[in-house]
């Protein structure tokens, strides 16, 4: 127990205090650098709160800037260099983006494509699809069916110019890694990409490095106590850099199984070798993550990056946000094939965003190729599935002090679907589309 009831936010909101945040946030940065010890995580929050009981007057409710200080002390003091290192760097990184959203200064971002980002727009503006009025009147003028064509083009000319160039390398090329954020369409990409190998005479053999989680136990936990699996270090990077080289080598590797269920990794299961004319597949969030293939050589690893790379303005001048996309398609999915209510993805979602801003979107820098898996049309599809909901949304979280992120993408997707014109009966989409992957009813077999 301990006297302290509640904490200050920096937003100045009160809040209920929660020990249990104190030692997720001290092992989520021991992870970061190796550790797996709970145990020590909660011993040390003991220290963090007691230190914050002498230091802290009688009455006065401490903030969230008081905590972290006695965190980084605690975790020095006790020999714990490398992870306060960690938890300060996190502490700094989060920081910096506070004050990137909170200047008036417009910086480019290294996290953005710009070359793709340029491609796409000149597209959208060509096709008259670059502002939320324009795609209004070509659906009013009936040309629905031309945008689907028009879109679908785009994105099945960027897979065949990114299959052509994995041919060009077969010779060298031993790895194909197709990463890019939650929702971004990587399955169907994959797919397509593998459809068109097999007519060159190239199997892709995939690797599902989700046989790789580390025990459900040795996951860091968030906030609201939901596991972390959106970390590169829920994965056991060492294991999969020792069989990504053995299978280089063409030699014949053991994979483990990961039980979803049980939250175990159990034993060397699959057995796994590439041939003469197999190139490896991975197929994964942290693809592009460095450590993840450290132990290759780059000309044998091709790198393709994927995001729906959306290039439309809305009526207030501001462009649609690739997340609030993701979010959408990732609602859809969760619903449809694993039963999650669409809410829970959202209250999730700060937790999938912290984690790909940090580990997968910086590393698109990486991407020999990039893919744009936008269809401006997706968007009224939506609508018909989640606008309601998201109005429902606004009006439980606005006044909910920890939830105010799930307020604002709440809020924001109620106002950009609120301009959307809605398309109830989505049988006009291709029965192999990307979108298909969200909205279910694809000709595509996913596994």
């Amino acid at each position: 127990m301990t006297r302290f009831a509640h904490v200050i936010k920096r937003s100045g909101v009160t809040v209920p205090f929660t020990p249990n945040r104190i030692s997720n946030a001290i092992y989520r940065a021991a992870v970061a650098v190796g550790g797996r010890d709970k145990l020590t995580a909660e011993k040390l929050t003991k220290q963090v709160i007691e230190y914050m009981e002498e230091t802290i007057p009688e009455g006065e409710i401490p903030t969230v800037e008081q905590i972290q200080d006695a965190s980084e002390k605690i975790l020095i003091e006790n020999g714990h260099a490398k992870v306060a290192k960690a938890y300060i760097l996190y502490r700094n990184d989060r920081a910096r983006m506070r004050e990137q959203r909170e200047s008036q200064t417009i910086r480019p971002s290294t996290n953005i494509p710009w070359a793709k980002i340029w491609q796409v727009l000149d597209w959208s503006a060509s096709h008259n699809l670059h502002t939320t009025l324009h795609y209004k009147n070509r659906l009013d003028k009936g040309e629905l069916q031309q945008i689907v064509s028009e879109s679908e083009m785009f994105y099945e000319e960027d897979i065949k110019l990114a299959a052509q160039e994995i041919c060009l390398r077969r010779d060298d090329l031993r790895i194909v890694l197709i990463s890019g954020p939650s929702s971004s369409g990587k399955t169907t990409t994959t797919i397509k990409i593998g459809q068109i190998l097999k007519q060159m005479g190239i199997s892709l053999v995939a690797l599902n490095v989700d046989n790789y989680f580390f025990d459900l136990e040795k996951h860091p936990k968030d906030e609201f106590g939901d596991y972390d699996f959106e970390t590169p270090q829920a994965l056991d990077l060492s294991l999969i850099n020792q069989h990504l080289a053995e299978l280089v080598e063409g030699k014949e590797v053991h994979i483990p199984f990961y039980n979803f269920k049980e939250g175990k990794r159990n034993g060397s299961q699959i057995k796994m070798q590439i041939g003469k004319n197999d190139i490896i597949l991975i197929d994964s969030l942290h693809g592009l993550y460095p450590p993840m293939t450290e132990g290759i050589a780059p000309e044998k690893k091709y790198k393709l990056y994927l995001e729906p790379l959306l290039q439309m303005k809305d009526s207030k001048d501001q462009y649609i946000r690739w997340t609030d996309i993701r979010l959408m398609r990732r609602m859809l999915r969760d619903e449809a094939f694993r039963g999650y209510d669409p809410e829970r993805t959202l209250t999730h979602w700060h937790y999938v965003r912290s984690g790909e801003m940090r580990h997968i979107i910086p590393n698109n820098i990486y991407a020999d190729f990039i893919i744009n898996s936008a269809m401006p049309y997706e968007l009224s599809i939506y609508k018909s599935r989640l606008y309601d909901q998201f109005k429902t949304w606004v009006d439980k979280y606005k006044e909910d002090p920890l939830r105010e992120d799930a307020y604002a993408r709440a809020q924001r997707g109620y106002d950009l679907l609120s301009e959307i014109p809605e398309l109830t009966d989505a049988s006009f989409v291709p029965s192999d589309s990307v979108i298909r992957e969200f909205i279910g009813g694809s000709s595509l077999k996913y596994h």
